[in-house]
């Protein structure tokens, strides 16, 4: 996990792609009543303005809240790690989903008078697919990336450093 603000921003970077990416394309499978090639390609042009959005909500509302929410129910360096990142990474999309899917309603399906039943039904339906992602691909992948980028050694001397 990142010990300095440089790897958080690195670490948050990666995971902001690998979700928005995976999100963005099954929000345009679900318009387009299925997952084709062609929606691979559609998504990357989503994911700039998107991985945007994400990035800074992520940086400065989602990333806190999310661990002061988590560590409301476990504690760092008591509980076990695994506990302690499913807590975090299950209080991130507890928040993130609801608000990257309201900029997703408003970009995609327009500010009407069925806006906040068009972003319910949004956020819905990228819940179970945002949690699952997360917890089951997206979160080991990232952490995996992560620990081959800055070795557990190099973590340690880093937070030395600082």
């Amino acid at each position: 996990m990142p010990k300095t603000k440089f790897q958080e921003i690195i670490f948050t970077i990666i995971m902001v792609i690998v979700m928005v990416y995976a999100l963005v394309v099954y929000n345009i499978s679900l318009d387009k009543g299925g997952l084709t090639n062609e929606v691979f390609y559609i998504a990357l042009g989503e994911l700039v303005i998107m991985g945007i959005v994400g990035f800074i909500l992520e940086m400065l509302i989602a990333g806190p809240l999310s661990k002061k929410l988590a560590f409301r129910l476990v504690t760092p360096g008591k509980d076990k790690p695994i506990f302690v990142i499913l807590a975090v990474s299950a209080m991130t999309v507890c928040l993130m989903c609801p608000m990257m899917s309201f900029v997703a309603t408003v970009l995609f399906k327009g500010v009407d008078s069925q806006l906040v039943s068009k972003w319910i039904q949004t956020s819905v339906m990228n819940f179970p697919m945002a949690l699952c992602w997360q917890i089951f691909f997206a979160g080991p992948f990232v952490r995996w990336i992560f620990g081959h980028l800055f070795p557990e050694k190099d973590l340690e001397l880093a937070a030395e450093a600082e």
